[in-house]
Protein backbone atom coordinates (compact mmCIF):
# COMPACT_ATOMS: atom_id res chain seq x y z
CA UNK A 1 0.00 0.00 0.00
CA UNK A 2 1.19 3.52 -0.69
CA UNK A 3 2.68 5.35 2.27
CA UNK A 4 0.10 7.57 4.01
CA UNK A 5 1.51 10.97 5.07
CA UNK A 6 1.75 11.81 8.77
CA UNK A 7 -0.57 14.78 8.31
CA UNK A 8 -3.39 12.33 7.49
CA UNK A 9 -2.74 10.47 10.75
CA UNK A 10 -2.68 13.73 12.65
CA UNK A 11 -6.12 14.66 11.39
CA UNK A 12 -7.65 12.60 14.18
CA UNK A 13 -5.91 14.68 16.84
CA UNK A 14 -8.05 17.78 16.54
CA UNK A 15 -11.79 18.05 15.92
CA UNK A 16 -13.61 21.36 16.05
CA UNK A 17 -17.37 21.35 16.48
CA UNK A 18 -19.14 24.54 17.48
CA UNK A 19 -22.70 24.82 16.26
CA UNK A 20 -22.82 28.47 17.27
CA UNK A 21 -19.91 29.41 15.01
CA UNK A 22 -20.34 27.03 12.10
CA UNK A 23 -23.74 27.76 10.61
CA UNK A 24 -23.50 26.61 7.03
CA UNK A 25 -22.82 23.83 4.54
CA UNK A 26 -24.45 20.44 4.13
CA UNK A 27 -24.56 18.25 7.22
CA UNK A 28 -23.51 15.17 5.22
CA UNK A 29 -20.15 16.62 4.13
CA UNK A 30 -16.69 15.31 5.04
CA UNK A 31 -15.20 16.86 8.22
CA UNK A 32 -12.02 17.47 6.23
CA UNK A 33 -13.85 19.67 3.74
CA UNK A 34 -13.40 23.45 3.72
CA UNK A 35 -16.69 24.73 5.07
CA UNK A 36 -18.99 27.36 3.61
CA UNK A 37 -19.15 30.61 5.58
CA UNK A 38 -22.76 31.74 5.84
CA UNK A 39 -25.55 30.26 3.75
CA UNK A 40 -25.01 28.11 0.67
CA UNK A 41 -25.28 30.14 -2.56
CA UNK A 42 -25.61 27.38 -5.13
CA UNK A 43 -26.82 23.80 -5.37
CA UNK A 44 -24.83 21.72 -7.86
CA UNK A 45 -26.90 18.86 -9.31
CA UNK A 46 -25.16 15.90 -11.00
CA UNK A 47 -27.73 14.87 -13.59
CA UNK A 48 -28.26 11.77 -15.75
CA UNK A 49 -28.71 12.40 -19.46
CA UNK A 50 -31.83 11.09 -21.18
CA UNK A 51 -31.72 10.09 -24.82
CA UNK A 52 -33.72 12.54 -26.92
CA UNK A 53 -34.04 15.10 -24.11
CA UNK A 54 -31.93 18.20 -24.71
CA UNK A 55 -28.41 17.15 -25.66
CA UNK A 56 -28.94 13.74 -24.02
CA UNK A 57 -25.70 13.99 -22.02
CA UNK A 58 -24.97 13.81 -18.30
CA UNK A 59 -24.44 17.31 -16.92
CA UNK A 60 -23.61 19.42 -13.92
CA UNK A 61 -26.47 21.84 -13.31
CA UNK A 62 -26.05 24.93 -11.11
CA UNK A 63 -29.06 26.36 -9.27
CA UNK A 64 -29.03 29.73 -7.51
CA UNK A 65 -30.26 29.49 -3.89
CA UNK A 66 -29.07 32.89 -2.61
CA UNK A 67 -31.78 34.61 -0.56
CA UNK A 68 -33.35 37.60 -2.33
CA UNK A 69 -31.50 36.79 -5.56
CA UNK A 70 -33.50 37.61 -8.73
CA UNK A 71 -32.64 34.13 -9.98
CA UNK A 72 -33.38 32.31 -6.71
CA UNK A 73 -34.53 28.75 -7.38
CA UNK A 74 -33.53 28.97 -11.05
CA UNK A 75 -30.93 27.20 -13.18
CA UNK A 76 -28.04 29.60 -13.83
CA UNK A 77 -25.62 27.22 -15.54
CA UNK A 78 -25.44 23.79 -17.14
CA UNK A 79 -22.27 22.03 -18.25
CA UNK A 80 -22.53 18.74 -20.17
CA UNK A 81 -19.92 15.99 -20.15
CA UNK A 82 -19.26 13.35 -22.79
CA UNK A 83 -22.16 10.94 -23.16
CA UNK A 84 -24.33 9.12 -20.64
CA UNK A 85 -22.28 7.51 -17.88
CA UNK A 86 -24.95 6.79 -15.24
CA UNK A 87 -24.22 9.98 -13.32
CA UNK A 88 -24.56 9.17 -9.64
CA UNK A 89 -22.56 10.74 -6.79
CA UNK A 90 -19.79 13.29 -6.52
CA UNK A 91 -17.69 15.14 -3.99
CA UNK A 92 -15.26 17.99 -3.45
CA UNK A 93 -11.55 17.93 -2.80
CA UNK A 94 -10.72 19.06 0.73
CA UNK A 95 -9.90 22.62 -0.41
CA UNK A 96 -13.25 22.75 -2.21
CA UNK A 97 -11.59 23.93 -5.40
CA UNK A 98 -12.59 20.88 -7.42
CA UNK A 99 -15.76 18.82 -7.74
CA UNK A 100 -15.27 15.17 -8.79
CA UNK A 101 -18.31 13.55 -10.44
CA UNK A 102 -18.52 9.81 -11.02
CA UNK A 103 -20.21 7.66 -13.67
CA UNK A 104 -21.32 4.22 -12.45
CA UNK A 105 -21.58 2.66 -15.90
CA UNK A 106 -18.45 3.90 -17.69
CA UNK A 107 -16.23 4.27 -14.59
CA UNK A 108 -15.22 7.73 -15.67
CA UNK A 109 -14.66 10.55 -13.19
CA UNK A 110 -15.22 14.11 -14.38
CA UNK A 111 -13.38 16.91 -12.58
CA UNK A 112 -14.67 20.50 -12.47
CA UNK A 113 -13.13 23.70 -11.15
CA UNK A 114 -15.78 25.20 -8.84
CA UNK A 115 -13.47 27.77 -7.21
CA UNK A 116 -12.62 30.21 -10.00
CA UNK A 117 -16.28 30.97 -10.67
CA UNK A 118 -18.65 29.17 -8.30
CA UNK A 119 -21.67 30.05 -10.43
CA UNK A 120 -20.14 28.56 -13.58
CA UNK A 121 -18.10 25.41 -12.84
CA UNK A 122 -15.42 24.78 -15.46
CA UNK A 123 -14.63 21.31 -16.77
CA UNK A 124 -10.96 20.45 -16.12
CA UNK A 125 -10.28 16.81 -16.97
CA UNK A 126 -11.62 13.26 -17.07
CA UNK A 127 -10.13 10.22 -15.37
CA UNK A 128 -10.92 7.67 -18.08
CA UNK A 129 -8.51 4.84 -17.17
CA UNK A 130 -10.06 4.07 -13.79
CA UNK A 131 -10.49 0.31 -14.30
CA UNK A 132 -6.94 -0.25 -15.53
CA UNK A 133 -5.27 2.01 -12.99
CA UNK A 134 -7.11 0.65 -9.97
CA UNK A 135 -6.54 -3.01 -10.80
CA UNK A 136 -10.10 -3.83 -11.77
CA UNK A 137 -12.29 -1.72 -9.49
CA UNK A 138 -15.24 -0.23 -11.42
CA UNK A 139 -18.44 1.65 -10.67
CA UNK A 140 -16.99 4.65 -8.81
CA UNK A 141 -19.68 5.83 -6.45
CA UNK A 142 -18.51 9.35 -5.66
CA UNK A 143 -15.65 11.18 -3.92
CA UNK A 144 -15.06 11.80 -0.20
CA UNK A 145 -12.59 14.49 0.85
CA UNK A 146 -9.46 13.57 2.82
CA UNK A 147 -6.44 15.84 3.39
CA UNK A 148 -4.87 16.27 -0.05
CA UNK A 149 -6.70 13.30 -1.53
CA UNK A 150 -10.10 11.71 -2.09
CA UNK A 151 -11.64 8.35 -1.27
CA UNK A 152 -13.66 6.84 -4.12
CA UNK A 153 -15.81 3.92 -2.92
CA UNK A 154 -16.71 1.58 -5.77
CA UNK A 155 -19.62 -0.78 -6.42
CA UNK A 156 -18.23 -3.46 -8.72
CA UNK A 157 -15.26 -5.11 -10.43
CA UNK A 158 -14.23 -5.71 -14.03
CA UNK A 159 -13.80 -9.49 -13.69
CA UNK A 160 -17.41 -10.56 -13.18
CA UNK A 161 -19.20 -7.20 -12.74
CA UNK A 162 -20.56 -8.49 -9.45
CA UNK A 163 -20.52 -6.88 -6.02
CA UNK A 164 -16.96 -7.54 -4.88
CA UNK A 165 -15.24 -4.17 -4.95
CA UNK A 166 -12.77 -1.74 -3.41
CA UNK A 167 -12.02 1.68 -1.97
CA UNK A 168 -9.74 3.72 -4.19
CA UNK A 169 -7.57 6.72 -3.31
CA UNK A 170 -6.53 9.51 -5.65
CA UNK A 171 -4.56 12.66 -4.95
CA UNK A 172 -6.17 16.04 -5.49
CA UNK A 173 -3.98 16.29 -8.58
CA UNK A 174 -5.90 13.40 -10.15
CA UNK A 175 -3.09 10.87 -9.76
CA UNK A 176 -3.86 7.36 -8.51
CA UNK A 177 -2.53 6.38 -5.06
CA UNK A 178 -3.93 3.04 -3.87
CA UNK A 179 -6.69 0.41 -4.06
CA UNK A 180 -8.06 -1.23 -0.91
CA UNK A 181 -10.21 -4.29 -1.62
CA UNK A 182 -13.06 -4.98 0.77
CA UNK A 183 -12.77 -8.14 2.87
CA UNK A 184 -14.32 -11.41 1.71
CA UNK A 185 -14.65 -14.83 3.29
CA UNK A 186 -11.68 -16.00 1.24
CA UNK A 187 -9.58 -12.91 1.89
CA UNK A 188 -10.65 -11.34 5.19
CA UNK A 189 -7.52 -9.18 5.44
CA UNK A 190 -7.51 -9.73 9.19
CA UNK A 191 -11.07 -8.58 9.82
CA UNK A 192 -13.14 -10.21 12.58
CA UNK A 193 -16.45 -11.89 11.65
CA UNK A 194 -15.01 -12.89 8.28
CA UNK A 195 -17.80 -15.46 7.83
CA UNK A 196 -20.11 -12.52 7.04
CA UNK A 197 -17.72 -10.76 4.64
CA UNK A 198 -19.15 -10.40 1.11
CA UNK A 199 -16.74 -7.85 -0.40
CA UNK A 200 -19.55 -5.48 -1.42
CA UNK A 201 -19.25 -1.69 -1.13
CA UNK A 202 -21.24 1.53 -1.40
CA UNK A 203 -20.49 4.43 0.97
CA UNK A 204 -17.33 5.28 2.96
CA UNK A 205 -17.27 7.79 5.84
CA UNK A 206 -14.68 8.72 8.47
CA UNK A 207 -14.89 9.65 12.17
CA UNK A 208 -11.37 11.12 12.53
CA UNK A 209 -11.08 11.36 16.31
CA UNK A 210 -11.83 7.63 16.67
CA UNK A 211 -9.63 6.57 13.73
CA UNK A 212 -12.79 4.96 12.33
CA UNK A 213 -13.62 4.36 8.68
CA UNK A 214 -17.01 2.77 8.05
CA UNK A 215 -18.19 1.29 4.74
CA UNK A 216 -21.56 -0.03 3.57
CA UNK A 217 -22.73 -2.25 0.71
CA UNK A 218 -25.06 -2.40 -2.29
CA UNK A 219 -24.77 -4.52 -5.46
CA UNK A 220 -22.70 -4.94 -8.61
CA UNK A 221 -22.99 -3.56 -12.15
CA UNK A 222 -24.87 -6.65 -13.33
CA UNK A 223 -27.73 -5.55 -11.06
CA UNK A 224 -27.62 -1.75 -10.87
CA UNK A 225 -27.60 -1.33 -14.66
CA UNK A 226 -30.52 -3.74 -15.10
CA UNK A 227 -34.21 -2.85 -15.47
CA UNK A 228 -35.66 -2.76 -11.96
CA UNK A 229 -38.79 -4.76 -12.76
CA UNK A 230 -36.80 -7.54 -14.38
CA UNK A 231 -34.28 -7.50 -11.56
CA UNK A 232 -36.84 -7.91 -8.79
CA UNK A 233 -38.51 -10.73 -10.73
CA UNK A 234 -35.22 -12.66 -10.86
CA UNK A 235 -34.73 -14.59 -7.57
CA UNK A 236 -31.11 -15.39 -8.35
CA UNK A 237 -30.20 -11.76 -9.07
CA UNK A 238 -31.86 -10.64 -5.83
CA UNK A 239 -29.44 -12.84 -3.90
CA UNK A 240 -26.58 -10.63 -5.08
CA UNK A 241 -26.99 -7.64 -2.79
CA UNK A 242 -24.70 -6.66 0.03
CA UNK A 243 -25.65 -7.41 3.61
CA UNK A 244 -22.62 -6.06 5.47
CA UNK A 245 -20.86 -3.03 6.85
CA UNK A 246 -17.15 -2.94 7.67
CA UNK A 247 -15.29 -0.99 10.35
CA UNK A 248 -11.72 -0.12 9.34
CA UNK A 249 -8.63 1.23 11.03
CA UNK A 250 -8.65 4.48 9.06
CA UNK A 251 -4.95 5.29 9.35
CA UNK A 252 -3.81 1.82 8.33
CA UNK A 253 -6.64 1.30 5.83
CA UNK A 254 -7.08 -2.06 7.55
CA UNK A 255 -10.53 -3.74 7.88
CA UNK A 256 -11.10 -4.62 11.53
CA UNK A 257 -14.64 -5.95 11.88
CA UNK A 258 -17.48 -7.04 9.58
CA UNK A 259 -21.07 -6.44 10.68
CA UNK A 260 -24.02 -8.42 9.37
CA UNK A 261 -26.57 -5.79 8.20
CA UNK A 262 -29.05 -7.52 5.85
CA UNK A 263 -30.78 -5.71 3.02
CA UNK A 264 -28.25 -3.38 1.36
CA UNK A 265 -27.22 -0.72 3.89
CA UNK A 266 -26.59 2.42 1.82
CA UNK A 267 -25.72 5.91 3.08
CA UNK A 268 -23.67 6.35 6.26
CA UNK A 269 -24.09 9.39 8.50
CA UNK A 270 -21.74 9.83 11.45
CA UNK A 271 -23.00 11.94 14.35
CA UNK A 272 -21.17 15.28 14.71
CA UNK A 273 -21.14 15.67 18.51
CA UNK A 274 -17.67 15.33 20.05
CA UNK A 275 -18.87 12.56 22.39
CA UNK A 276 -21.28 10.90 19.96
CA UNK A 277 -19.58 7.72 18.79
CA UNK A 278 -22.21 6.38 16.41
CA UNK A 279 -23.48 6.42 12.84
CA UNK A 280 -26.81 5.71 11.15
CA UNK A 281 -27.64 3.83 7.98
CA UNK A 282 -30.82 2.58 6.30
CA UNK A 283 -31.26 -0.75 4.53
CA UNK A 284 -32.92 -0.33 1.13
CA UNK A 285 -34.36 -3.83 0.74
CA UNK A 286 -35.64 -4.33 4.29
CA UNK A 287 -36.66 -0.74 5.22
CA UNK A 288 -34.80 -0.69 8.53
CA UNK A 289 -32.74 1.89 10.40
CA UNK A 290 -29.46 0.64 11.82
CA UNK A 291 -27.03 2.09 14.33
CA UNK A 292 -23.30 1.40 14.38
CA UNK A 293 -21.97 2.47 17.77
CA UNK A 294 -19.18 2.09 20.30
CA UNK A 295 -20.39 0.14 23.34
CA UNK A 296 -19.35 0.75 26.96
CA UNK A 297 -16.06 -1.08 26.34
CA UNK A 298 -15.32 0.92 23.23
CA UNK A 299 -16.06 -2.00 20.90
CA UNK A 300 -17.98 -1.27 17.71
CA UNK A 301 -21.38 -2.92 17.33
CA UNK A 302 -24.25 -2.81 14.81
CA UNK A 303 -27.92 -2.90 15.79
CA UNK A 304 -31.30 -2.63 14.06
CA UNK A 305 -33.18 0.20 15.78
CA UNK A 306 -36.37 0.95 13.82
CA UNK A 307 -38.64 0.05 10.91
CA UNK A 308 -39.12 2.72 8.26
CA UNK A 309 -42.77 3.00 7.21
CA UNK A 310 -45.57 0.47 7.57
CA UNK A 311 -46.07 -0.23 3.88
CA UNK A 312 -46.31 -3.89 2.83
CA UNK A 313 -43.19 -4.79 0.88
CA UNK A 314 -41.23 -1.85 2.27
CA UNK A 315 -40.64 1.71 1.12
CA UNK A 316 -37.10 1.46 -0.33
CA UNK A 317 -35.26 4.02 1.84
CA UNK A 318 -32.41 5.44 -0.24
CA UNK A 319 -30.89 8.55 1.35
CA UNK A 320 -30.65 9.93 4.87
CA UNK A 321 -29.56 13.24 6.39
CA UNK A 322 -28.65 13.81 10.05
CA UNK A 323 -29.06 17.30 11.50
CA UNK A 324 -25.96 19.10 12.80
CA UNK A 325 -27.17 18.78 16.41
CA UNK A 326 -27.60 14.99 15.95
CA UNK A 327 -31.26 15.16 16.99
CA UNK A 328 -33.18 14.78 13.72
CA UNK A 329 -32.82 12.22 10.91
CA UNK A 330 -34.48 12.74 7.51
CA UNK A 331 -35.11 9.52 5.55
CA UNK A 332 -36.03 9.58 1.84
CA UNK A 333 -38.11 6.65 0.61
CA UNK A 334 -38.11 6.05 -3.14
CA UNK A 335 -40.96 3.55 -3.03
CA UNK A 336 -43.70 5.94 -1.91
CA UNK A 337 -41.98 9.29 -2.50
CA UNK A 338 -42.08 10.31 1.16
CA UNK A 339 -39.53 11.87 3.45
CA UNK A 340 -39.90 10.50 6.97
CA UNK A 341 -38.44 12.45 9.87
CA UNK A 342 -37.18 10.74 13.03
CA UNK A 343 -36.30 12.13 16.44
CA UNK A 344 -32.96 10.45 17.15
CA UNK A 345 -32.07 12.35 20.34
CA UNK A 346 -31.79 8.87 21.82
CA UNK A 347 -30.00 7.11 18.94
CA UNK A 348 -30.92 3.70 20.32
CA UNK A 349 -34.65 4.51 20.22
CA UNK A 350 -35.65 6.59 17.16
CA UNK A 351 -39.20 7.89 16.92
CA UNK A 352 -40.90 9.04 13.73
CA UNK A 353 -42.27 12.55 14.25
CA UNK A 354 -43.29 13.66 10.76
CA UNK A 355 -43.63 12.64 7.14
CA UNK A 356 -44.08 14.56 3.90
CA UNK A 357 -44.87 13.43 0.38
CA UNK A 358 -42.16 14.97 -1.81
CA UNK A 359 -43.19 13.42 -5.13
CA UNK A 360 -44.11 10.17 -6.84
CA UNK A 361 -40.49 9.18 -6.33
CA UNK A 362 -37.75 10.79 -4.27
CA UNK A 363 -34.07 9.94 -3.91
CA UNK A 364 -31.50 12.34 -2.45
CA UNK A 365 -31.89 14.80 0.43
CA UNK A 366 -29.39 17.56 1.29
CA UNK A 367 -29.82 19.54 4.51
CA UNK A 368 -28.26 22.89 5.40
CA UNK A 369 -26.03 23.08 8.47
CA UNK A 370 -28.42 25.43 10.28
CA UNK A 371 -31.25 22.95 9.67
CA UNK A 372 -33.51 25.49 8.02
CA UNK A 373 -33.37 24.30 4.41
CA UNK A 374 -33.62 20.92 2.67
CA UNK A 375 -33.31 20.04 -1.00
CA UNK A 376 -34.63 16.90 -2.70
CA UNK A 377 -34.00 15.18 -6.04
CA UNK A 378 -35.90 12.39 -7.74
CA UNK A 379 -33.69 10.01 -9.73
CA UNK A 380 -32.29 6.79 -8.29
CA UNK A 381 -30.84 4.98 -11.33
CA UNK A 382 -31.80 5.34 -14.99
CA UNK A 383 -33.22 1.82 -15.15
CA UNK A 384 -34.74 1.92 -11.66
CA UNK A 385 -36.74 5.14 -11.92
CA UNK A 386 -40.49 4.79 -12.19
CA UNK A 387 -42.31 4.82 -15.54
CA UNK A 388 -44.95 7.01 -17.14
CA UNK A 389 -46.53 9.74 -15.01
CA UNK A 390 -44.69 8.45 -11.94
CA UNK A 391 -41.37 9.32 -13.57
CA UNK A 392 -41.18 12.81 -12.04
CA UNK A 393 -37.75 14.40 -12.35
CA UNK A 394 -37.24 17.38 -10.09
CA UNK A 395 -35.15 19.45 -7.73
CA UNK A 396 -37.35 20.77 -4.91
CA UNK A 397 -36.38 23.14 -2.12
CA UNK A 398 -38.12 23.30 1.26
CA UNK A 399 -37.84 25.25 4.47
CA UNK A 400 -37.91 23.39 7.80
CA UNK A 401 -39.04 25.00 11.06
CA UNK A 402 -38.62 21.90 13.20
CA UNK A 403 -42.23 20.87 12.66
CA UNK A 404 -42.98 20.78 8.94
CA UNK A 405 -41.46 21.05 5.48
CA UNK A 406 -42.76 24.01 3.46
CA UNK A 407 -42.15 24.32 -0.33
CA UNK A 408 -39.72 27.03 -1.44
CA UNK A 409 -39.14 26.24 -5.14
CA UNK A 410 -39.70 23.45 -7.66
CA UNK A 411 -37.70 22.76 -10.84
CA UNK A 412 -39.04 20.28 -13.40
CA UNK A 413 -35.90 18.82 -14.99
CA UNK A 414 -37.88 17.09 -17.74
CA UNK A 415 -39.60 20.29 -18.82
CA UNK A 416 -36.24 22.06 -18.70
CA UNK A 417 -34.76 19.28 -20.88
CA UNK A 418 -31.97 18.67 -18.37
CA UNK A 419 -32.46 14.97 -17.53
CA UNK A 420 -32.69 13.02 -14.28
CA UNK A 421 -31.34 14.96 -11.24
CA UNK A 422 -29.44 12.81 -8.79
CA UNK A 423 -26.76 14.03 -6.36
CA UNK A 424 -26.67 17.54 -4.88
CA UNK A 425 -23.73 19.47 -3.44
CA UNK A 426 -23.59 22.99 -2.03
CA UNK A 427 -21.48 25.76 -3.56
CA UNK A 428 -20.40 29.19 -2.38
CA UNK A 429 -17.95 32.02 -3.01
CA UNK A 430 -17.21 32.24 0.74
CA UNK A 431 -15.10 29.42 2.17
CA UNK A 432 -13.49 28.83 5.56
CA UNK A 433 -11.39 26.23 7.32
CA UNK A 434 -12.42 22.56 7.63
CA UNK A 435 -14.15 21.33 10.78
CA UNK A 436 -11.32 18.90 11.46
CA UNK A 437 -7.99 20.57 12.20
CA UNK A 438 -4.79 18.94 10.96
CA UNK A 439 -1.89 19.08 13.42
CA UNK A 440 1.68 19.41 12.13
CA UNK A 441 3.73 16.96 14.17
Amino acid sequence: MARIPRFVFAGALGFIFNLGLVRADETCSSPYLARIEGQEEFVYVWTLGVEGLGDGADKLVTVDVKPDSPTYGKVVNSSSVDGRNEAHHGGFTDDRRQLWLAGLDTSRVFIFDVYTDAAKPRYVKTIDNFEKTTGGAIGPHGAYALPGRVFIPCLSNSKDKGGRTALVEYGNDGNYIATHWLPTKDDARGAANANFADGYGYDARVLPRKNALLTSSFTGLNNYMRDFGKLTADPEAMKHFGGTMVMWDFHARQPKKVFQVPGAPLEIRWAWGDKHNYAFTATALTSKLWLVYADDRGDWQAKEIATIGDVKGGVLPVDISLSADDKTLFVDCFGDGKCRVFDVSDPQKPKQIYEKNIGRQVNMVSQSWDGKRLYFTSSLLANWDKKGADNEQFLRGYSWDGKELKPAFDLDFTALKLGRPHHMLFGSTKLGAPRTTVASN
